[in-house]
């Protein structure tokens, strides 16, 4: 692995990216923003370094020597809590939808524009900073789920939800606004700060990894209902 010279306060960020050129610009440009960088080429050697340096983030590229970045993302899941950004093809919408599947929190398609890179990946650490505690209005209860924005964590009949930072998210946007739809144009606006395109799927996914992980049916939903052609509905009191 090689990484750039930090200083106290920077941000980690792990790159894991066989394309020499593309790894080394990207860093250029994130080390200029303010970031603290470190390259990995191998998938294999990636597993290993997520899980020993623990970054703030990790840019996790789907093809690569070694093992590829699926394989990656579903067995780091459960160690590392941080959030993943995987770079994806522009034109196979599968390669995003199963990155979702396996705990990535968001995807940018190739060609990399690094502003856009920039922007998503400082969403991902905004959202995963722990809110601020004592406030009253930050713990949510459902019966037997419970759900903290104050240290980002959820609970099911005491026993801790495993869920990525994106899953949490989306949890917790659906729980304060119980009783009330939300559409996938809010959802998308208010979770990743874009405009909903109509095609992407990631909030269906995300939904379907959610709804287990708090005792939904995945077939008869009862806490987090589809409103056809529309968007979410949580139910207050399921």
């Amino acid at each position: 692995m090689e990484a750039s010279v930090d200083s106290p306060g920077m941000e980690h960020v792990l790159i894991i990216e066989d394309d020499e050129r593309l790894a080394e610009l990207t860093r250029d440009y994130l080390v200029a923003n303010g970031f603290r960088v470190t390259l990995e080429a191998d998938g294999a050697r990636g597993v290993q370094g997520i899980l020993d340096l623990q970054p703030d983030l990790v840019i996790l590229d789907l093809m690569l020597p070694g093992e590829d970045g699926l394989s990656i993302c579903r067995r780091v899941r459960g160690e590392y809590p941080g959030p993943i950004l995987m770079l994806t093809a522009r034109t196979d919408d599968m390669d995003q939808v199963l990155g979702l599947e396996m705990g990535a929190d968001d995807y940018v398609a190739k060609p990399v524009q690094p502003r856009v890179l920039l922007a998503r990946m400082r969403a991902l650490l905004r959202r995963s900073e722990p809110a601020g505690t004592g406030n009253a209005e930050a713990r949510l209860f459902f019966r037997d789920l419970e759900i903290d924005s104050g240290t980002r964590e959820a609970w099911l009949g005491g026993e801790r939800i495993d869920l990525t930072s994106a899953e949490f998210d989306l949890l917790w946007l659906l729980a304060s606004h119980a009783g009330s739809v939300l559409t996938r144009e809010e959802i998308f606006a208010q979770l990743r700060g874009i405009k909903y395109d109509g095609q992407d799927r990631s909030i269906d996914v995300r939904v379907s990894r959610i709804r287990p992980k708090i005792g939904d049916d995945p077939h008869h939903p009862h806490r987090i209902k589809t409103v056809r052609s529309k968007g979410y509905l949580f139910v207050r009191d399921a």
